[in-house]
């Protein structure tokens, strides 16, 4: 085994928890700043950087005309964020969540679902037009967050600031920073260790790389539990869902069009099963509690066995 590669994954690790603790601080204070609510950054900016690593891999693997590559791994990245990011946050700090994410959010989540299966479903590959009409989603979805935030600015009641912007920006980037090398250096690393070990390319890539991609979402999800701040949390882990349908295979498949599967069909049917059990288990109780983690992190367990069984 490479002695060099457990170090780097160590390293990996601290760059990860680190730099989480940062992004969660700059984002919460920058919710204070603004007078926005703490989900709708969550939703947004926490989100979108959180996706950066799923963002990169898509992008790339498009490019290299790969880009069926994008598709597993958005799919990938979704299911982890429901059942393994909020399940392992729930674990932690009860979830409680708000009327709006019940009714918009997470249906608009479930929504965009429906839509990437219908592409998927009506023709041999997902079109540039359909990559637009995503794109054009998410543009809907984040002007509609931000005329909500200007709505609720007057009745907020809000923590004061206790960092200048100056220092917000230098948190909430080199704590995104710190999050996005951490995470690759964990990736690689592990990678290396477990192809030492005698496990397979094709098992590592369905397990560690997988995994991997969507660490950001869930040390930043666990940090910001921690920290008592569960509405940064949860917004991340659906935030960052609906920028991988709408934002990243969006762009994807203008750069170029997706040929459809039945295995990405599949894969497709099954993210939106679990994204619905998540929605039952939230809105029976408002909330996300312990034991619904549990059965979250239970379920994810059974989907690995699953593909793992399948390939």
């Amino acid at each position: 085994m490479n002695i060099l590669s457990i170090v780097l994954l160590v390293v990996g690790f601290v760059l990860l928890i680190k730099g989480a603790d940062f992004f969660v601080e700059g984002s919460s204070d920058l919710a204070n700043k603004l007078k926005v609510p703490s989900m709708i950054i969550g939703l947004t900016i926490v989100a979108l950087g959180t996706s950066a690593p799923e963002a990169a891999v898509s992008v790339a693997s498009a490019i290299t005309g790969s880009n069926a590559i994008a598709v597993s791994n958005v799919i990938g990245s979704n299911i982890f964020n429901m059942l393994v990011v909020v399940g392992a946050t729930a674990v932690i700090y009860r979830i409680t969540i708000e009327e709006q994410s019940l009714k918009i959010d997470f249906p608009f989540l479930l929504v965009s679902c429906v839509i990437l299966l219908i592409f998927i479903i009506t023709g041999n590959e997902i079109t540039r037009i359909e990559g637009i009409i995503l794109l054009i989603m998410i543009v809907g979805y984040i002007s509609w967050l931000i005329i909500e935030a200007k709505r609720d600015q007057a009745n907020m009641s809000v923590e004061e600031s206790h960092l200048s912007t100056k220092i917000i920006g230098l948190y909430i980037i080199g704590g995104l920073i710190a999050i996005v090398i951490g995470g690759d250096l964990v990736v690689n690393s592990a990678k290396d260790i477990a192809l030492s070990l005698g496990m397979s390319e094709t098992l590592v890539g369905l397990t560690i790389v997988a995994i991997g991609t969507s660490l950001p979402e869930l040390i930043t999800s666990i940090t910001a539990a921690l920290n008592k701040k569960q509405d940064i949390a949860l917004g991340n882990a659906i935030g960052s869902s609906i920028f991988n349908i709408l934002f990243i295979l969006g762009l994807t498949n203008v750069i170029s069009p997706i040929q459809t599967t039945q295995v990405m069909l599949i894969d497709t049917v099954v993210m939106i099963v679990l994204l619905g059990i998540s929605y039952i288990l939230a809105y029976d109780k408002q909330d996300f509690n312990r034991k619904d983690g549990i059965i979250l992190l239970a379920i994810f367990i059974v989907y690995m066995i699953f593909i793992i069984i399948r390939n």
